[in-house]
């Protein structure tokens, strides 16, 4: 799953690498080390500019929240929920089929959090020792440096209750497509510790290489036979790991000091 990431690239930065056209300067988020649900996030995606007159799309960045609300929905608060989507049934569950045929968009970030019960950890938990067990967090990006390009979706919501000209009348929401954890060895794996995405944890969320984003964006495909392989998992062996401060679990702290490397799990019996 994705249920946390951090995102602190310049806004200037991602309009110049997915090749933007339209960004509002006041629309500029703080860098975010710490990203969890309904946050505000950065979306890349292409539509048509609100009064332009020819309705081509339009390649924007955008701000969007972070749990998607149906357009069906009768209130939004189930989004805080659906900050997920499993590619394997994105195609046809009533939450996101709609927005996978029509849009879809990229959420860019640094990496991923995740947390893992280490062995000790488990083996006490199983005995009763321990009710609950301390979990390690571990952040997981391109082993490059580059961005990474997490596939999303996107979707409006109408809120009844306000006029059509009240500034929050239209929520757009998103979600991060997530699919089955890679199984074979990282690209630059920890010392001690996880040697797999999948020893991580089982899912993890779906990244598009650059060679699959301008067809992951460009909203005439509508095909879901189409659209169905670009869902498939990149090549194994892009990614690292490795163990970060456990203060990343308290959502109040944010900071760079998230992402600094340790030198290994803050506890030994973890692994």
């Amino acid at each position: 799953m994705c249920g946390r990431y951090a995102a602190s690239r310049r806004p200037e930065d991602l309009v110049r690498l997915f090749e933007v056209e339209k960004w509002e300067p006041e629309e500029t988020l703080a860098p975010d080390w710490n990203v969890a649900p309904t946050k505000e996030v950065y979306a890349v995606l292409e539509r048509p500019v609100k009064d332009a007159g020819d309705g081509a799309p339009v390649r924007q960045m955008r701000k969007l929240k972070w749990g998607l609300v149906p357009s069906w929905a009768k209130t939004p608060e189930g989004g805080a929920r659906m900050i997920n989507a499993r590619a394997e049934t994105v195609h046809e569950k009533p939450s996101f089929r709609r927005p996978f045929l029509a849009r879809r968009c990229i959420l860019p970030a640094d990496g991923y959090y995740e947390w893992v019960t280490g062995t000790g950890e488990r083996e006490l938990e199983v005995e009763g020792k321990k009710k609950r067990p301390r979990k390690q967090p571990y952040f997981v990006a391109p082993a490059d440096g580059s961005v990474f390009a997490m596939a999303g979706l996107y979707e409006f919501w109408r809120d009844r209750t306000l006029p059509d000209d009240h500034p929050h009348a239209w929520w757009v929401t998103c979600s991060v497509i997530t699919t089955e954890a890679e199984t074979g060895p990282l690209g630059v794996a920890p010392a001690e510790g996880p040697q797999s995405l999948s020893d991580i944890h089982p899912r993890m969320p779906l990244m598009l290489t650059p060679d699959r984003w301008d067809t992951w964006l460009d909203p005439s495909r509508t095909d879901p036979d189409d659209l169905r392989p670009l869902l498939e998992p990149p090549p194994g062996g892009l990614m690292r790991a490795y163990a970060v401060t456990t203060a990343v679990s308290n959502v109040r702290n944010n900071g760079a000091e998230l992402l600094e490397e340790l030198a290994g799990p803050e506890e030994a019996t973890l692994f």
